[in-house]
């Protein structure tokens, strides 16, 4: 039987929260940032805050907030191909859960969009709102050990960053990623080294929403 699920009901299937542990502990053992459930969370929460902010319907709002809690459980198969693995994994869940076919497609699409590495777009909103939360998690939270600052580049950006918010102003339609940095831990040309490509996808998907993409960081407008 077909029925709406929401995000609290996926939230609390063992399943899910199984999955997403396993993928973090896959992500660990090669060395990855925090891919787990602090990651999801925050991602979740952010794609449903974007959309909300920019007045969509409660429904895509929550859809985009299921796409965004369940983007990374493909890592727990392999990092590569991850969103794709992801989405089917998705849709067997969702399926499970009694979710229609037309919910679990837009769910699929934007698991199966969130990352550029492996060829992702922004399709749709739900996919858009995705793939700006995910690039916006960037906190020294997410960084497993210190031990590592010396010579691994993505966890020394990371640990860079005290503090990261999301700001959406709906009059302007303008996305904003306002960082904090430590540049006695890691230079801002550091982070466009690694995340310009997720920067530009940022753009990407915030045109799909009609809106521009600004980047931020120490109170600095960078894009």
């Amino acid at each position: 039987m077909e029925k709406k699920v929401s995000i609290e009901a996926v939230k609390n299937n063992p399943n899910v929260r199984l999955l997403i542990k396993n993928a973090d502990r896959c992500m660990e053992a090669i060395g990855y940032t925090e891919h787990g459930l602090r990651h999801t969370d925050i991602v979740s929460r952010n794609a449903y805050k974007i959309l909300r902010e920019l007045s969509y319907d409660d429904r895509t709002c929550e859809l985009a907030a299921i796409a965004s809690y369940l983007h990374d459980i493909g890592n727990g198969i392999n990092r590569l191909s991850h969103p794709q693995t992801g989405a089917l994994l998705a849709r067997d869940i969702l399926k499970e859960m009694g979710m229609n076919c037309d919910e679990i497609i837009v769910v699929m699409s934007a698991i199966g969009n969130h990352d550029e590495t492996y060829g992702g777009q922004p399709i749709d909103v739900v996919s858009a709102a995705t793939i700006i939360a995910d690039k916006s998690d960037v906190h020294r939270s997410r960084v497993r050990s210190t031990e590592q600052l010396l010579f691994d580049i993505h966890d020394r950006v990371n640990y860079a960053a005290t503090s990261s918010s999301l700001n959406i102003n709906k009059d302007k339609k303008i996305i904003t990623l306002a960082l904090k940095i430590d540049t006695e831990i890691s230079q801002i040309m550091e982070y466009f080294e690694i995340f310009l490509s997720r920067m530009i996808i940022c753009k990407k998907a915030a045109n799909t929403l009609n809106c521009k993409f600004k980047l931020e960081i120490n109170e600095h407008s960078l894009l």
